[in-house]
Parts: structure tokens; sequence; C-alpha cells
């Protein structure tokens, strides 16, 4: 086993995703993980604190590149643009292995209480980061924390038309995102 090969991080995803569709969450140990990535227990605990984060494992990152997309939208952006810059930003950073993770991802997570508790949060965790960053724009709180649970929803459901899209096509996934934005801003609307 490569002890610190290029990687890893990566690979104990695609191991988890993967054992957990093969076999359940439950039965799924860390160190099936740790070995169908080819690397150590040791290994695995250095990336990931237990096999529950793996799921999340880009969760703190995203939550970055939503606030610094939204901070350095421009001074008179209103709030959803401010959004929709911030979902840009962070929508950017998703690729292939992303899109091809995404289907066993979601069987995963739907099979498991305690993941989907776990995808909840990371949930909340994205809005509070998008409405924090509104906030220091100096978007009033009722504003922030909606323009910020639109911005989750938008994400959520261009994130879930792209990854059942062709996976051989070349789109990205900003374009879905924002595309959901557009609809729910629309929607938002009509609810008069």
């Amino acid at each position: 086993m490569g002890r610190w090969e290029p990687g890893a991080r990566e690979r104990l995803v695609v191991a988890a995703v993967d054992l957990f569709g093969e076999q359940g969450y439950d039965a799924t140990t860390v160190a099936q993980i740790a070995e169908r990535a080819g690397v150590t227990k040791s290994t695995f605990f250095r990336h990931f604190p237990d096999k529950r984060e793996l799921l999340v494992a880009g969760q703190e990152t995203l939550s970055r590149l939503l606030a610094e997309g939204i901070a350095e939208a421009p001074g008179d952006a209103a709030p959803l643009q401010a959004v929709a810059a911030g979902l840009e930003r962070a929508s950017s950073t998703m690729g292939p292995m992303n899109r091809e993770l995404a289907p066993r991802l979601k069987a995963a997570v739907a099979a498991s209480a305690e993941l989907q508790e776990r995808d909840a949060l990371k949930s909340v965790g994205l809005a509070a980061a998008m409405t924090s960053a509104l906030v220091a724009r100096g978007v009033p709180d009722p504003i922030a924390a909606l323009a910020g649970e639109l911005g989750v929803l938008a994400f959520k459901r261009g994130y879930a038309e792209w990854s059942e899209g062709d996976r051989g096509a070349e789109d990205e996934l900003a374009g879905y995102v924002l595309t959901a934005l557009n609809e729910l801003r629309a929607a938002s609307a009509s609810l008069g």
C-alpha cells in the first residue's frame, strides 16, 4: 500500500460509496474502505474522523467557495445575484468524478437514516455559509436567510439534474444550478 499516494482522499470516497452500495452503510467497516482504496486505516483517519464523514467530504470547501463567491460579487448585486455568484464559484469545482459518483451516493444516502441525517446537516451548513456571507454584505438577516435557503435548494436541484444527465456530456454543473435558481426565483414571485 502506498502510504502517501496522491488521490487517497478521493479513492477513499469512491471505495466507501461502492461498498455502501454493495453491502450497505452499516455493514461496511473503515478497514474495508481503506483496503478497497489501497490505503491503511491510519491513512483513512488522517482524512476522515469516521465513515459517515466520507459522504460530506467536500462540505467545508463547498461552504468556503459559496461564501467567497458571494463576497466577491459586485457591490451592487442583489442578494440572489450574489448567491448566483457563489453557486457558480462552488459549481466550478465539480467535475466528472462528482457526476459519476452522484447516483451511487444518492442510493447510499437513501438506504441509510444516519446518512440522510448527515446530508440534511450538510444542507443546513451550506445555507448558513451563504447566509453569513450575505449578512457580511449588509443584507438584512431574514432576506439573507431566505436567499441562502434558495441557494441550497437551487444547488441540490441543479446537481440532481446534472448528475442524472448524459455522463459523456461536457456540460458543466453551473448551468444547471443557475437555471434552477432562476426557476426558484420565478416560482417565489408567484407565491404572492
